[in-house]
């Protein structure tokens, strides 16, 4: 797993092995793509955050600052570990909890680019849509889910090979 593009493109990130399945690159790639104008300058979001490989590459496309909720023991060291490799502490918040409770205390627009990857099946991703639709949290609401996930959010969906699809809510 590596960042793609801009100030920290071909660096190596780590991932625990087993207990974070990872945004596949294309899919990380193409979804920062098409949010490239927002991205710059931008405060995001990075729910479900794992390894933190989402939020690092966004970093290094523009983004101001990214804040990070994951509350898996082996994926915080990752992303620890992730962040002081690229020197990337001033530039981030690591959250050590569950994203449920952590999305209904924000209020509207706390930031510009909100991602959630939520373990695939899990009625978690169906409760932050909902509470994004109740308050719009960020301009931008990037989520990764299984294919077979219908969660009815609208949106643009975008399908790569496998089961990843990425759905893009606008506020």
């Amino acid at each position: 797993m590596r960042i793609l593009k801009g100030i920290h493109a071909g660096r190596e990130l780590t991932s625990p092995a087993r207990q974070v399945r990872p945004t596949p690159e294309v899919a990380r790639g193409r979804c920062l793509d098409l949010v490239a104008d927002e991205l710059r300058g931008a405060r995001m979001l990075d729910l479900f955050a794992g390894s933190g490989a989402v939020g690092l590459e966004a970093l290094s496309r523009g983004a101001l600052s990214v804040d990070f909720v994951e509350n898996g023991s082996a994926a915080l060291h990752s992303l620890k570990a992730n962040v002081a490799a690229l020197r990337a502490s001033k530039q981030v918040r690591i959250f050590k909890r569950d994203a449920l409770p952590w999305v209904r205390k924000l209020s509207a627009r706390a930031y510009r680019i909100a991602f959630i990857d939520p373990p695939y099946g899990s009625l978690k991703l169906d409760r932050v849509v909902e509470q994004w639709r109740e308050v719009p949290f960020s301009d931008i609401l990037i989520i990764e889910h299984d294919q077979d996930h219908d969660f009815g959010a609208g949106g643009t969906q975008y399908a790569f090979d496998g089961p990843t699809r990425i759905t893009i809510l606008r506020a």
